[in-house]
This record gives structure tokens, C-alpha cells and sequence, in this order.
């Protein structure tokens, strides 16, 4: 029972951290009036963490999946 609550839990909660992070980003561009180049590169720069374990994610499930080899 353990096992299956942590499986359905994690990536509820790492989503949802994800999704607070990006409003963070946002918010933090906003409040210090960085512009539209100045928001995308916030995006960019802060966000490339978030892409890394995202990408992260997908190739384990692709080589966990057989698709990858």
C-alpha cells in the first residue's frame, strides 16, 4: 500500500513544485520589471533546471520502457 501511495504522490508533488516554481519565476519577473526579453531569458535560465529533470524523466521511462536500448 506504501508503494503504490508513493508512486501516485511523487510526481503529484513534484508537478505541483514544478508549477510553483514556475509561478515564482513569473511573479519575480513581474515585480522587478524586467520586460519581455528579461522575462524569457528568466524562463530560460532559471527555468533550464526544470527541463533537465523533465528530460530526466522522459529518457528513464523511454529506457525503462524498451524504447531506448
Amino acid at each position: 500500500m506504501l508503494e503504490t501511495f508513493e508512486a501516485w504522490i511523487t510526481p503529484i508533488m513534484i508537478g505541483s513544485l514544478i508549477l510553483f516554481m514556475t509561478f515564482i519565476i513569473w511573479d519575480l519577473s513581474r515585480r522587478s520589471k524586467a520586460g519581455k526579453f528579461g522575462t524569457l531569458m528568466l524562463f530560460v535560465v532559471l527555468g533550464a533546471g526544470i527541463m533537465g529533470y523533465l528530460f530526466k524523466v522522459i529518457i528513464t521511462y523511454l529506457m525503462e520502457g524498451g524504447g531506448l536500448v
